[in-house]
Order: structure tokens, then C-alpha cells, then sequence
């Protein structure tokens, strides 16, 4: 089984498009790479985007307000000097564009961990951790899904990255700091900060005791592409732990992390079929749970 590239998928309400435009804006090696449109879904019709930043995939509906992003999830954007001219510069600009609407969770500044770093919500509510890379650390991504486990999940950061290392193949270990005591409310012995790849992606993790009034929710998941149906439903079995939470290739893990387990070959379905293709598609998608690559070829091609 190859390793899969994990992609992080963004839901808002009506504003996918104009955010993945708004993103390739704001950072390097980023572009809008399709918008399509589905309809007679439960929201209507919504906006289905794929768009890149500093060269990590992503993926965006618009699909109604059911869901608000909040900094339990975010993105770290690191800028390594040794890979990126001015790159201060380049973190400045970016946290002006970022912050002109939103709101600023940590201030630009140094910090302990980086010598520029600074941590907000876009005017779209996307939280995004900008950091300037240390002299010498370990060659990251220039972009990082980060997971902030926090309420009833505080203290699972170390225990699901172990988990779903276990569920992806060619996954790997990286960096493992707790927190040590006198550091309350923190526990003592949970995760400070951990990373690890998935597969061909690297995720980070951290706990945190102090009073947060968030959690994980659908406004961020991640995408799972798979190549076979066996590969579907291994993924659905290890990762689906929430049956109430399964709908359209969507599921929920035991951590409360949501994963949509699809086909491969559903984006170049999405791309490449005329509208009345697309149709059927998403019309013999809506009733499913786990989905069915060959019944959804099979409407696809009118079948």
C-alpha cells in the first residue's frame, strides 16, 4: 500500500472561492487549481475548490454555515531562512494581508520557539500560525496542519499521533516536548508540542489545559484519496468511530478528528465529466456512509 498524501479540507459557509483566490495572494508557490459546482446537495448548490498554499494541497466547500473554524485547528506556516530570501520580510507581509479582518490570538514577536512568530484568525475565521524557522532545526514542510486537543480531548495529543501512525502507512515519528511541572494549568507530562507524518504529510499536536471554548469539528478535516475499495474500507475501519458522524465519505475518529475517505479518482471525476456526470455523481454520493467506488463510476457513466 503507497503512502497517501493527506489533504486538509476547509468548510465555509458561501466564501470557498473567494478564499483560495485570497490565499494565493497572500503566500508563495499557491494557486486556485479548480472551483467546481455541485447541486441539489442538503446546502444547495456549493462551490467545490482545490487550491494550493506554499505548495500543501487543499481542499474547500461552500456548503452552508453549519460549522465555524476556530484555532483548535490550524496551519503553522514555517519560513526557513535557509530556503526563502527575507524571509522575515516575507512573514511580515504575509501577517499584514492575514490579519486585516481578523484576529490576532499571539502577537508578531519573538518567542522562545522562533524568533518571529505570530498566531491569528483570517477575516474568513481559517487560523493560521506563522513562524519563522530556527538556525539549523529540522526540515519541516512549509505548511503544517496543527491540532490543539484542549477540553474533555486534553491530554490525547501523544496517544492519537501514535494511533494514527499506526493507521497510515509509512508514517514517522518527529519531535516530542511536554509539559513539566510548575507550568500549570498545563499537565505535567502532556504534549507541549509533538510532529509527525502521516503517511506523506506532517501534522503537529499539542494538549492544553487552559480554559478554551472550542473544539475539533467538520470546518476542518482531512481528505484520505484512496486507491481501491479495499483501501476505503480498511481506512474506514480503523479511523470510524462515530457512527452518527458518517455521511457522504465522511467520518469521525475517537478523538473527535473528521476524515473523508475517498476514491482517488474522484477529483479527476469532479474535473474532467460534464455537468450532468458530475450529477449523477453527487446525487448516488448524498445516501451513502462509506462510499462505493464502483457505484459511484457506475453513475457517473450513466450506469
Amino acid at each position: 500500500m503507497q503512502p497517501p498524501t493527506i489533504i486538509p479540507h476547509l468548510w465555509f459557509d458561501r466564501e470557498a472561492a473567494e478564499a483560495a483566490r485570497f490565499y494565493a495572494t497572500v503566500f508563495p508557490d499557491s494557486a486556485v487549481d479548480y472551483v467546481t459546482r455541485i447541486h441539489d446537495t442538503p446546502s444547495g448548490d456549493c462551490d467545490v475548490v482545490r487550491f494550493t498554499v506554499f505548495g500543501q494541497p487543499f481542499m474547500a466547500i461552500s456548503a452552508g454555515p453549519l460549522f465555524q473554524f476556530n484555532p483548535s485547528m490550524s496551519f503553522i506556516v514555517i519560513v526557513d531562512p535557509a530556503r526563502h530570501a527575507q524571509a522575515r520580510e516575507r512573514i511580515d507581509a504575509m501577517w499584514q494581508q492575514l490579519a486585516e479582518g481578523g484576529q490576532v490570538l499571539m502577537p508578531l514577536d519573538a518567542y522562545p520557539f522562533s524568533p518571529h512568530f505570530g498566531w491569528l484568525n483570517d477575516r474568513y475565521g481559517v487560523s493560521w500560525q506563522l513562524m519563522l524557522a530556527n538556525p539549523g532545526s529540522e526540515s519541516r514542510p512549509a505548511v503544517v496542519p496543527a491540532l490543539l486537543f484542549t477540553g474533555s480531548a486534553c491530554g490525547q495529543a501523544e496517544a492519537a499521533g501514535t494511533y494514527w501512525r499506526a493507521v497510515f502507512p509509512g508514517s514517522q515519528a518527529g519531535q516530542l516536548v511536554r509539559w513539566g511541572a510548575g507550568m500549570e494549568p498545563e499537565r505535567e507530562g502532556s504534549v507541549m508540542f509533538s510532529d509527525f507524518r502521516l503517511g506523506n504529510t506532517w501534522l503537529s499536536a499539542m494538549d492544553s489545559a487552559r480554559p478554551h471554548d472550542f473544539g475539533f469539528n467538520e470546518a476542518v478535516s482531512f481528505v484520505v484519496p484512496c486507491e481501491d475499495q479495499a483501501e476505503i474500507d480498511r481506512y474506514w475501519a480503523r479511523l470510524s468511530a462515530v457512527p452518527e458522524a458518517e455521511a457522504c465519505g465522511w467520518c469521525k475518529d475517537r478523538f473527535g478528528v473528521s476524515w473523508q475517505i475517498v476514491p482517488a479518482e474522484m477529483e479527476k471525476l469532479m474535473r474532467s465529466g460534464e455537468q450532468s456526470n458530475i450529477d449523477r455523481l453527487v446525487q448516488a454520493m448524498l445516501p451513502m456512509k462509506k462510499l462505493d467506488i464502483a457505484a459511484l463510476k457506475a453513475a457517473f457513466h450513466g450506469g
